[in-house]
């Protein structure tokens, strides 16, 4: 078959905590908040004023499963995981944007007051539709 390549680690680079060490936080004064609460989950993101993501949160990832994802309770246990990430990373003052019609996006708002935040702003672009596309034609027998 062969010889099998063995390579030795160059002198110093070998220990794995440096690499874990070096992983940077981003420091943000400001920051956007976006709230997607839909009818199934909820969905919460923080970036800086740049668009670079500092945390981000679902109620799937914290445990939650099926109808108890778009609860209010749930959108509150999401706002404080990402607010301990965001107090890490300095944050300051907070944009707030809301889109969908779940039931956790007040209590989103509510828990990240809550938590501190000077709130700049608080936006909803929540898509609304505006009469749809063209109908289909009537049958005719």
């Amino acid at each position: 078959m062969g010889k099998k390549k063995v390579t030795q680690p160059a002198s110093g680079s070998g220990d794995k905590t440096s690499s874990a060490a070096s992983k940077k936080t981003r420091k943000a004064e400001k920051a956007k908040v976006y709230i997607n609460a839909s009818y199934n989950n909820t969905i919460i993101s923080v970036t800086d004023e740049k668009g670079g993501v500092i945390a981000w949160a679902t109620a799937g990832s914290l445990g939650f499963s099926g109808p108890k994802k778009a609860t209010p309770f749930a959108a509150s246990k999401i706002i404080s995981v990402v607010s301990e990430k965001m107090h890490s990373a300095g944050t300051k003052e907070v944009d707030i944007i809301v889109r969908g019609v779940g039931s956790g996006r007040d209590s989103a708002v509510r828990s990240l007051i809550g938590q501190g935040f000077a709130v700049n702003s608080i936006k909803d672009v929540t898509p609304v539709p505006h009469n749809g596309p063209r109908a289909k034609k009537t049958r005719r027998v």
